[in-house]
């Protein structure tokens, strides 16, 4: 229902996001911003107060909460579901954050009648796919998984969370395996994973307006020269990306060396200690 922003303008939806705290969620803040929409943020981590103009609200929640996710659901148009622990850990935080965590803020989209969610997964639920495998067309977005770690194995389960949600309540919704979505690209692998921060909201959007998306899984990255992920899927919601990580590849591998893992998509989550936080 439309109501009144902090500045008397009129509010005409609602998208609520979880994480909002993390990198990826603090990065989009900003670039989601549109007149008639308020950007309900939902993290556990306090939050910079809205600015002079800023059409938000902050809400103090967990996403493992199943009553304050459904309140903070109530009135929303979609859900961006970020939040949830970004690394490797012990396989009892993953299961309860990541997993159980997903399976919450689902029961509460479908609860308050939330009918779009859009889920952050990760390059991690495929990561021991070996880079040249990609073909020329690079890695279909719906490749089989072939997890890294047990963060990795989390976004497999939140994917198929997705598609049970969709198939069995009618929910619109769009997995996004995300590359690395930082400022500039992270070392010699982000040159092919980058999604960057502006590309990172054209996605976001893409998935948010898309009429009737039924259950997708998309990549999440930019228009990268190195890349090896098919943006095929994406492109096909409206994503229209605009940049590429080849602009900073002169001083990147000036400066870095290829790392432990990088022949693999998951990289350095590849050698790292099951269940150990990384």
């Amino acid at each position: 229902m439309p109501g009144n922003g902090r500045d008397g303008s009129i509010v005409t939806e609602t998208v609520l996001v979880t994480g909002a705290a993390g990198t990826v969620g603090a990065l989009l803040r900003p670039r989601l911003a549109r007149p008639g929409r308020r950007l309900r943020l939902l993290d556990r981590a306090e939050q910079p107060p809205a600015g002079p103009g800023e059409q938000v609200e902050l809400v103090t929640a967990s996403v493992t909460d199943l009553a304050a996710m459904t309140a903070a659901c109530r009135g929303a148009a979609a859900l961006i579901h970020l939040g949830g622990i970004s690394r490797e850990a012990p396989w009892e935080q993953i299961l309860a954050v990541n997993i159980d965590g997903t399976r919450t803020v689902l029961e509460a989209a479908r609860l308050a009648g939330v009918p779009r969610v859009i889920l952050a997964s990760s390059n991690h639920a495929v990561g021991m796919r070996p880079v040249s495998d990609a073909g020329d067309a690079g890695f279909p977005a719906e490749s089989t998984p072939r997890p890294d770690t047990y963060y990795g194995v989390s976004k497999v389960a939140v994917e198929a969370l997705g598609s049970l949600y969709h198939d069995r309540f009618g929910l619109d919704v769009v997995c996004i395996r995300i590359g690395s979505c930082f400022p500039e690209p992270p070392g010699i692998r982000g040159l092919a994973t980058w999604l960057s921060p502006d590309d990172g909201a054209r996605l976001f959007e893409a998935c948010l307006s898309a009429p009737s998306p039924g259950f997708r899984v998309v990549w999440g990255a930019s228009a990268n020269t190195r890349g090896h992920y098919s943006l095929a899927e994406a492109r096909a919601l409206g994503y229209s990306p605009r940049d590429d990580a080849e602009r900073f590849a002169e001083r990147i591998l000036a400066e870095s060396s290829p790392a432990p893992g990088d022949e693999l998509l998951g990289g350095g989550f590849t050698t790292t200690p099951v269940g150990e936080p990384n």
